[in-house]
């Protein structure tokens, strides 16, 4: 169990991310909810993670599946309430395990009371809270579009102005630059520390310092002036973790972003590896290279090593599952998921699992109707304006939408998966029949059982948390190879990422030593199987 009054505690740990709505439903209404939860810390407990970033359960519409917050102060009633959280807190701590909050401090629902009082006048006292312009019904001060597709201003008649929002009409912008959003912020967040969090996890955070009359929205001019204002006023000096999504982060600011001193945030959710198979957008494939991956991740394991702390992930609610984006998610499944789980947990960081990912659960391939995501629908329309076919259109649903990250936890064979007793906001993937929780549980060569073993060697090695990086065989299609040194021990990690067997030699570092962890049993002289993955450790 981790001691969170340790400085930097989360150097150590290992978060686990929740989608509440698609995690366990304890009332039978379908959506997941803080109870459900509750009811599965024990297979938390087992896994071995320390601390549970749940996407937003605060009120909302449900526009963007709660990323447009209504209020802040209070959860939805589709999760539960205030004293469901104040328990789900208090027990998770039982267990050795913190409660990160995702705050979405970008923009908020326009149903906030906010927004509501922003849009009945230009002199009202709120009006200010959000970004307005002047200009003519049918022409936006100017062309920028949303994220989610069209125009990035909507009309409002009633005070003849336009407001702005990179996300969709139902989330608008809050004007950073006006310190009474910021004090009204701070003192939420605040709160919420007084409640017991452990930490947060801040949406879009690169994006607070926009400036749309310069067309500029993420690391805009006052980025960084309002995120050391933010941790001065929060959390500076309490010890939680931080924890910002950047998508358009490089090293320089990713180190002004997790500086050691804290004056912003502990780490930085950057995305550079994520996006190296994709064209102009997501929904046009680009092939994926093995050897531009690792370049990429030695670039940043190098570049912050000692200089700034960076978050570990291959899964997230935005992103498809790894095991059919990169691995093989047919007859090597469970290989192949194992694989990308060794590959990553080695590296220096934060390791973050998301739920499912233990599991090895899949991408769903499923018909249009039954997508619930506002970005895929919208891409859907779009691609078929630009002429793709249905068919085109709905393969790169299926490689890429957020909805693949978001079915229904597969907690057992049995009726929806074990997820509900009633009908389930989304589908569950048929094969939960064959992947699923209670299974993986009952299996000791288990995707589970491998993660259970990383987590437990990356608390038990310091080498994991402190060493720097080489990088071995850069140019290697198949194998990803890696030396950890650091805190007196030398660490090999030497993964297969390809269905064929790959030609590697075991450093003479390593000669007679057998390894911590191999997911195919005993290994072979001088080659590794398809999928197959190796962690080796000596003392120097």
């Amino acid at each position: 169990m981790l001691d969170f009054t340790k400085k930097d505690w989360w150097k150590q740990a290992v978060v686990y991310q929740i989608y509440p709505k698609s995690f366990q439903d304890s009332n039978g209404d379908g959506i997941g909810d803080l109870p459900g939860i509750l009811s599965r810390l024990d297979y938390l407990q087992t896994l071995g993670v320390d601390a549970l970033w749940l996407s937003p359960v605060f009120a909302s519409p449900q526009a963007d599946n709660g990323y447009d917050i209504s209020d802040y102060r209070a959860i939805d009633p589709l999760f539960g309430d205030m004293e469901d959280m104040r328990t789900l807190i208090r027990e998770a701590r039982r267990r050795g395990i913190v409660i990160l909050l995702d705050l979405v401090l970008n923009h908020t629902s326009d149903q906030h009371r906010w927004f509501l009082q922003a849009r009945q006048s230009r002199d009202n006292p709120y009006h200010d809270y959000y970004i307005w312009r002047d200009g003519e019904p049918g022409t936006p001060p100017n062309g920028m579009t949303a994220t989610f597709g069209g125009p990035a201003w909507t009309w409002v008649p009633e005070i003849g102005q336009y407001y702005f929002h990179q996300f969709a009409p139902q989330q608008p912008d809050l004007n950073w630059a006006n310190p009474k959003v910021r004090q009204e912020l701070y003192e939420m967040i605040r709160a919420w520390i007084d409640e017991g969090v452990g930490g947060f996890r801040l949406d879009v955070i690169d994006q607070i310092g926009k400036d749309p009359d310069l067309e500029v929205t993420g690391n805009g001019p006052r980025l960084h002036e309002f995120l050391r204002e933010l941790a001065a006023s929060t959390w500076a000096g309490r010890n939680l973790v931080t924890v910002g999504e950047a998508w358009g982060a490089d090293i320089p600011r990713a180190r002004l972003y997790s500086a050691p001193d804290g004056s912003e945030m502990s780490m930085v959710f950057q995305f550079e590896q994520m996006v190296l198979d994709q064209g102009k957008t997501k929904w046009e494939p680009r092939p994926f290279a093995l050897p531009a991956l690792k370049k990429s991740i030695e670039r940043w394991q190098q570049g912050l090593h000692g200089q700034g702390w960076n978050s570990l992930f291959w899964n997230n609610h935005d992103l498809p599952r790894i095991v059919s984006r990169w691995g093989d998610d047919g007859a090597a499944r469970a290989d192949s998921a194992k694989a990308w789980a060794v590959a990553l947990h080695g590296l220096q960081g934060t390791p973050y699992i998301y739920q499912g990912e233990e599991l090895g659960m899949t991408n769903a391939p499923y018909p249009l109707a039954d997508y619930r995501d506002i970005e895929s629908r919208n891409a859907y329309e779009e691609m078929r304006a630009a002429g793709k076919t249905d068919a085109e259109a709905m393969q790169a649903l299926h490689r890429m939408a957020r909805d693949n990250a978001r079915t229904p936890m597969q907690w057992t064979a049995g009726e929806n998966a074990g997820f509900t007793t009633g009908t389930p906001w989304m589908r569950v993937n048929p094969n939960h029949t064959a992947i699923n929780a209670e299974a993986e549980l009952a299996d000791p060569d288990s995707v589970f059982a491998t993660y259970r073993a990383l987590i437990a060697l990356r608390k038990s090695h310091p080498v994991v948390v402190e060493g720097d990086f080489t990088l071995l065989c850069p140019d290697d299609k198949q194998v990803f190879a890696y030396l950890r040194r650091g805190a007196g021990q030398l660490l090999l990690v030497a993964v297969n990422l390809s269905g064929e067997t790959a030609e590697f030699a075991l450093p003479v570092a390593f000669a007679g030593t057998r390894p911590l962890l191999a997911t195919q049993g005993a290994p072979r002289p001088g080659v590794l199987r398809p999928w197959e993955g190796l962690i080796y450790c000596r003392d120097l």
